[in-house]
């Protein structure tokens, strides 16, 4: 089916994504600096930094810091990212951060091995609680996360029934503790998605639960991440996950050199040709794209900020017809 949305809602990750996995130090305040100028671009969602072991991802050492340095503007979410209990009662103590639970299952148990040193057993089994520990805090719980929905370096290709299921088990752990979950988010942890596995994954899970938003966490390692955000607004998806410039990617899941979430601004760009409304100010977000570029001091992948938006381009040859016509 062809459903294209009218709006979609972009959550950016770079700043969390992008600084976990930079090789050397990036200085607390250039963190600061980018999350501070992307709140100017009319995103309304910034996740900001993950609460994990610093020994493991050194680059979020800081997040304490980074949070506290923050200079909010009204009507933006800022968040972060946590694994477990520990790590949601670090972000609950910044008390500066919007607070929403998630459930979390992976469709890989190679990679959950990885990455968390749990089997899906132990994942599972690990929900209940947290969920309890999201009620106590007054946290509402309303979205449910599959890691490496569609593949997995470790494991290959995931069938797409494993994805429903995990949806189905974490639809009933909500319900069973008096939550109802409205937002699936779907990451294709490790770029294994292409357009039609998209399709089959979206269209088996929204089949299994029509009353319940999707959400696509796409990278684009393959460089097939906006092929895939295409093929996901074709069968209605609203909500997607990118990070500025195209920072970051997974620490346990990428290869070296290879690129990390889709660009947020070339994913604007497409979306602002095809009539679909973002409500982001594209050519701030470029100059965001460039700072970011400037902060970690090597080439990033977005193009869009190097080639210019077509919009400021028909706005340059309108001026220049204009001044000829003079």
């Amino acid at each position: 089916m062809s459903d294209l949305p009218n709006r979609i809602f972009i959550k950016e990750e770079g700043p969390r994504e992008g600084f976990q996995i930079e090789r050397g130090d990036i200085p607390t305040a250039d963190k600061i600096a980018l999350i501070d100028a992307l709140a100017q671009t009319g995103l309304k969602h910034i996740q900001t930094v993950s609460f994990v072991n610093p020994k493991r991802v050194p680059g979020m050492a800081d997040a304490e810091a980074v949070v506290a340095g923050i200079t909010p503007v009204e009507g933006v979410h800022y968040t972060g990212l946590w694994l477990n209990k520990q790590g949601f009662e670090r972000a609950m103590a910044t008390g500066k951060l919007y607070m929403d639970g998630k459930l979390t299952l992976y469709a890989s148990e190679a990679f959950l091995k990885r990455n968390q040193n749990r089997t899906g057993d132990e994942q599972l089994k690990a929900q209940p609680d947290l969920l309890r520990s999201y009620q106590h805090a007054g946290v509402p719980v309303r979205t449910g996360f599959v890691t490496a929905a569609f593949g997995c370096n470790f494991e290959g290709d995931i069938p797409p029934a494993r994805v429903v299921d995990l949806v189905r088990q974490m639809c009933a752990i909500a319900r069973d503790n008096g939550e109802e979950l409205t937002l699936i988010g779907l990451a294709d942890t490790m770029a294994w998605a292409t357009p039609e596995r998209v399709k089959q994954v979206v269209g088996q899970v929204r089949d299994a639960n029509p009353d319940v938003a999707i959400s696509l966490h796409l990278h684009d390692t393959r460089g097939l991440g906006l092929a895939n955000a295409y093929a996901g607004l074709q069968m209605g998806v609203t909500h997607f996950d990118a990070a500025v410039a195209g920072l970051g990617g997974c620490p346990f899941a990428k290869h070296a050199g290879a690129a990390g979430n889709i660009c947020t601004e070339d994913l604007v760009q497409m979306c602002e040709e095809m009539g679909i409304d973002t409500g982001i100010d594209l050519e701030r977000l470029i100059d965001c794209s460039l700072m970011a570029e400037r902060i970690v001091r090597h080439p990033l992948p977005g193009k869009v900020k190097a080639g210019g938006s077509l919009r400021a381009l028909r706005a340059k040859l309108a001026h220049a017809g204009h001044e000829g016509q003079g």
